[in-house]
């Protein structure tokens, strides 16, 4: 039994479906029965009007019927229910329901029950004013200081506060500056209405004030009225609070004798009546209702304040007294006074829930039986701590971060990529460059072996890849049930892509015998889409700006072979040439040599070579591994084209640049246009007209230059999305030939491709150059290290930052290759690299040692370095003429 916990004295779930909020609760002896005991009153934006007396009973006998006094089903939804003085000719209680266009008072009656029945109740409708606009919800007191009597204040939507003095229609007033309705409450004291405006400050108006102040039917008329003739309504005194308020109370019996509270969304506020604050608290949590009372505190008041966190907190002032659990959130609370207990607390929740309960614990008379005492077996217990031991160092053996996969999975996806392209396309752009943009086929077969639970499917490909579909909600699987669907994938952009992998996800929940709920899980499926779907076949070309070279150790292979969907439109039937035109690209041509083992791959675009040697590198693989060949291998001999792939790198930075530029020049010129309109308004309403000045044409002007920025600035970022693709493109080309230039194994390659492609995307906020230059340089300093005391400083942590240009990450990644070309390990282990000698191509001449080991310590030696290394791998004239073209 948790002490902080409100202990449920009477509790009652109120209809099914219905709404409620924080003017549908009031308490009061609203039938009259002069015993002191209040009624809880309750009414539902269904209509649905409850009145209930509750009192102790024991668990088992304790029933909603028994409390509940009364029932009826009102025509409209019901806003507010208040109890006062409402008749003229009575000092009764009564009720009054506040409806959208209608307020009704109702005196409530109980006669007393001869039989076993009980007594009966009864709603008498006693008046109600039809109202001509929609209400938003109502106040009550003595106004202008009558006695035994209660007025009502209702507050319209559209901000017209309307009096009625009982029976009769007084007079509506507009308050002024108002856009949206605000809390509403009445101070005796000072017989004035304080809200708080849709401004978010506090507003308070004076009863005199309001009586005096011009009529007007609508609220054009009463600000035409004000400045023409009659008292304009200006409020008392203001505070600005800087957040909206949900509700606004005044306590009548509170030993301070001027507080106001006012509820904000992050703040409790106490203000005195002039305006003034008393104190303020500031709340850790989302507030839903509050009320204050009396404290027995001299000088002090309590504030009973429920939150969205089912917390319903007790402040005396701004110091925290009590906190108790309740099992819903509060929308309304009141404290209210009954036979058994006085000072209950009742809340509502905005479903219904219904509770009147009391803080603190009821006394426990349970005593915990004494345990009989055994005798302990040691022997036993021993053994049994052996078993223990033995079962952790088992587990603690392999301390893996990635637990290890089932056997055999709850669910399998596998993907399906059709052979042949679609009759008929789906591309949303039919045609690029005068040719048809083409569409693939792709099936995924989803099998599971066990139920799963609402199992969804996503799909993810690069751009400007694009698919038909790339969520797909799936009905929960049976066990051994398979489920198949189908998209087409193609190309939606005027750029080449840099990768045609797709990934697959699907998120399924797979029920447990401890959570039958279902434990949410993940199965991936990746997909290559076929070379065809971006290029088509074409003629050869003889030179091209842009040449690679890979050898092999086999004789040379028919191209034609290797690549049989291009064969269709290809001149040389020898198989000596292929060539390839992508639809957003330019033509990449490969040339297979007759005599050696080498195979040229040349374009006018360097980043499109990638897709073409990736391509041939691959498909050699799979057709020698087909003839049994088992010592096949690639190679490249050189030299690494670095200024080539700089040129990419320089292309995609400045565009980077440009658009900080463009960010900068529309900063300044919304500045500038926000400034020139602040004078307009400021000359506009200037009672004095005055000369614009030719501000209007400055507005114009500048106007004009923002909207050319803006579209200036979307077209760079539209050719910075294609920059940073081709430089993806050129990126995995230089690590295709550092790998096949060094032999590298598949765990260096992942190494070097994880250093240089660190990101799927440019942000504002972290970009590929600054990002990469930090992984090149931790290499640099780690695994790449020529020197052990460099080994033991690690990757200093730093704010990554735009660079300012590209000197030095060309420099970092030209070293990088150097050192990868000198035997340098790509390693993430902390072990000292050990260089492991290699054979060098004679195209590829190293950097002198000292240089490598100085690049850090000395800019000049580092920058002389990279120019000595960029030239030194240029080919000797000689060898050029053996190799500028396939014998």
């Amino acid at each position: 039994m948790s002490l902080f916990k409100a202990r449920d004295w009477w509790s009652a779930v109120l209809g099914e479906g219905e709404e409620f909020d924080q003017g549908c609760l009031c308490v009061g002896d609203v039938d009259n029965s002069g015993s002191g005991c209040d009624k809880v009153v309750v009414g539902s934006y269904m209509g649905m009007l409850r009145i209930f007396a509750p009192h102790a009973s024991k668990p088992a006998e304790q029933t909603v019927a028994d409390a509940q006094l009364l029932e009826v089903q009102l025509r409209d939804p019901i806003i507010q229910v208040e109890v006062g003085k409402f008749v003229s000719c009575s000092e009764l209680l009564h009720l009054a329901v506040l409806h959208p266009r209608k307020l009704s008072v109702y005196a409530v009656s109980g006669t007393a029950g001869n039989v076993e029945h009980g007594d009966q109740y009864q709603l008498r409708l006693v008046y109600e004013h039809n109202l001509q606009r929609t209400a938003c919800n109502m106040t009550y007191g003595p106004f202008g200081g009558v006695t035994g009597h209660h007025f009502i204040c209702i507050q319209s939507m559209d901000g017209m506060l309307m009096f009625f003095e009982q029976e009769s229609y007084a007079f509506g007033r507009f308050l002024p500056g108002f856009l949206l309705p605000g809390p509403l409450c009445y101070c005796a004291r000072t017989d004035s209405f304080i809200t708080v405006s849709s401004t978010r400050q506090v507003e308070c108006y004076r009863y005199e004030t309001l009586a005096v102040a011009t009529d007007a039917d609508t609220r054009q008329d009463s600000e035409q009225q004000s400045k023409s003739s009659g008292k304009r309504l200006a409020a008392e005194w203001l505070l600005v609070l800087g957040e909206q308020a949900l509700d606004i109370y005044v306590p009548s019996a509170s030993p301070m004798a001027s507080s106001i509270f006012v509820l904000g969304e992050r703040n409790l506020f106490c203000l005195r009546d002039s305006g003034q604050i008393r104190f303020m608290k500031k709340l850790e949590y989302n507030p839903s209702c509050f009320l204050p009372y009396a404290s027995v505190s001299e000088g002090t008041t309590n504030v009973l304040l429920g939150n969205h966190n089912n917390m319903l907190l007790v402040y005396q002032d701004t110091t925290l007294k009590w906190a108790a659990q309740l099992s819903c959130v509060p929308v309304a609370v009141r404290v209210a006074n009954f036979l058994e207990l006085k000072g209950l607390v009742v809340t509502l929740s905005s479903e219904g829930h219904l509770q009147c309960s009391y803080m603190g614990t009821d006394p426990s008379f349970f005593t915990a039986p004494k345990v009989e005492a055994r005798e302990v077996n040691y022997d036993e217990v021993d053994a049994e701590m052996k078993a223990l031991h033995k079962v952790i160092r088992e587990a603690t053996k392999n301390q893996d971060i990635i637990p290890k996969a089932e056997a055999e999975d709850d669910l399998t996806v596998t993907a399906i990529v059709s052979s042949s392209l679609d009759d008929v396309s789906q591309a949303l752009i039919p045609e690029m460059n005068d040719m048809a943009v083409p569409s693939v086929k792709v099936k995924i077969k989803v099998s599971c072996r066990s139920a799963l639970q609402s199992p969804k499917l996503s799909v993810c490909v690069q751009p400007p890849l694009a698919v038909t579909q790339d969520q797909f909600v799936l009905d929960s699987l049976g066990s051994g049930s398979q489920v198949v669907v189908a998209f087409s994938a193609f190309l939606n952009g005027h750029y080449t892509p840099a990768d045609l992998t797709g990934d697959i996800a699907v998120s399924y929940s797979s029920p447990t015998e401890l959570n039958p709920a279902g434990v949410p899980r993940v199965a991936q499926c990746k997909f290559v889409l076929p070379l065809r779907l971006v290029c088509c076949p074409t003629s050869a070309s003889k030179n091209s700006k842009y040449k690679i070279t890979v050898d092999t150790n086999k004789p040379p292979v028919n191209l034609n072979e290797v690549f049989p969907e291009f064969v269709a439109k290809a001149e040389d039937k020898e198989g000596n040439a292929l060539a390839f035109q992508f639809i957003a690209g330019s033509r990449v041509t490969v040339l297979a040599s007759k005599t050696s083992q080498r195979y040229r791959i040349q374009s006018e675009s360097f980043e499109d070579i990638w897709l073409v040697a990736k391509e041939l590198v691959q498909r050699f693989d799979r057709h020698f591994a087909k003839l049994g060949v088992k010592d096949f291998r690639n190679s490249f001999s050189g030299p690494i084209p670095l200024a080539e792939y700089f040129e990419t790198v320089d292309h995609h930075f400045e565009l980077r640049v440009n658009a900080q530029k463009y960010q900068d020049l529309l900063s300044e010129r919304a500045v500038q246009f926000r400034a020139i309109q602040r004078r307009l308004l400021t000359r506009f309403k200037d009672k004095t007209p005055a000369p614009l000045q030719n501000l209007d044409t400055l507005m114009e002007g500048t106007y004009r230059q923002v909207i050319a920025l803006a579209d200036a600035a979307e077209e760079n970022r539209a050719c910075l999305v294609q920059a940073f693709s081709r430089l993806r493109s050129a990126t995995h080309l230089l690590i295709l030939l550092v790998s096949l230039w060094q032999g590298l194994s598949a765990e260096q390659t992942a190494i070097l491709e994880a250093t240089l492609l660190p990101l799927l995307q440019d942000t504002p906020q972290l970009g590929w150059e600054e990002s990469v230059d930090a992984a090149v340089s931790h290499l640099l300093r780690t695994c790449l290290s020529r020197s052990p005391k460099d080994q033991a400083i690690s990757l200093s942590t730093m704010q990554l930052s735009m660079p300012k240009d590209t000197s030095r990450l060309k420099k970092h990644i030209t070293l990088l290759c150097d050192r990868i070309g000198k035997g340098g390990r790509l390693s993430l282990s902390s072990e000292a690299n050990v260089p492991t000698p290699v054979m060098l191509p004679a195209a590829c001449e190293t950097m002198p040692e000292p240089i490598a080991e100085q690049e850090e310590e000395d800019p000049a030696l580092q920058q002389e370095a990279t120019a000595k290394f960029i030239k030194k791998k240029q080919p000797s004239k000689k060898v050029k003429s053996k190799t500028g073209k396939p014998p």
